[in-house]
């Protein structure tokens, strides 16, 4: 299992990751899940990915081939005209992964499963975020809904629909985020730092290298530790609830 978060914020796109793979409770490993592909000042494109993992793995193995192949070898990731187009690049390839696999064709119950955020910005259009499902179709980000999910959601979602507005400052959202993923590594064992975390400043169109937060950086420790007092303090300031 793995928990995958992108956001759009008014300035910027924040992407984070958990990097933890397992196959069964005595098992597990670290495996990057979050992959950037761009050229500098017309195109930054950033993928996260969660599910099967020959599958994923064999995802952005057969982009990145196609991207630095030779140009009869189109379509390429980096030649795409726009953000929509690159989503259905990625939808289609992982069809192809999967179909390796199934040939009776992909089902989101299948073992071979997997979802893909991917998201960026190409010169001309603006920043955006796509969630791909198995089946290889897609939807965009919206005001409504303003960040995307996949992997293990359930325990963090609540504090993201809770606390996040499109106008927080990166700091915020960074700590924010940083909750979230705390709130599921203590409910889920699957789900484990290091972090993976890529910004993307809107119009930037800067490849900006992906950061790792570890378990033992001194701000993740201090979020970790300080929003579970700051819960108890807040329901101590409560009225007493009567039945």
């Amino acid at each position: 299992m793995t928990y995958c978060v992108a956001m759009r914020l008014n300035h910027s796109l924040i992407f984070m990751s958990d990097t933890r793979t397992n196959a069964g409770v005595d098992n597990f490993a670290s495996t990057r899940k979050m992959f950037t592909f761009g050229v500098p000042g017309e195109r930054s494109i950033t993928i996260m990915t969660a599910g099967n993992l020959a599958t994923t793995q064999a995802l952005i193995s057969l982009l990145r081939e196609r991207t630095e192949a030779a140009d009869d070898r189109d379509p390429g990731i980096l030649n795409q005209p726009t953000m929509f187009q690159v989503a259905r690049l990625v939808g289609s390839t992982l069809r192809e992964v999967i179909s390796y696999s199934t040939p009776e064709g992909q089902q989101s119950s299948d073992a071979f499963s997997a979802s893909v955020i991917v998201g960026g910005q190409i010169k001309g259009g603006a920043p955006t975020v796509f969630l791909v499902y198995p089946e290889g179709n897609f939807i965009e980000i919206s005001d409504d809904t303003p960040f995307f999910q996949i992997g293990e959601t359930k325990y963090g979602k609540p504090i993201l629909v809770r606390a996040f507005g499109p106008e927080m400052s990166t700091e915020d959202a960074l700590k924010l985020l940083l909750v979230s993923f705390d709130s599921t590594v203590k409910s889920n064992l699957s789900v484990a730092p290091p972090f993976d975390v890529h910004v993307y400043d809107n119009d930037s169109f800067d490849q900006t290298s992906i950061s790792r937060i570890e378990i033992d950086d001194p701000t993740y420790q201090a979020i970790s530790s300080g929003w579970g007092q700051a819960l108890k303090e807040a329901l101590d300031g409560l009225p007493a609830y009567k039945i």
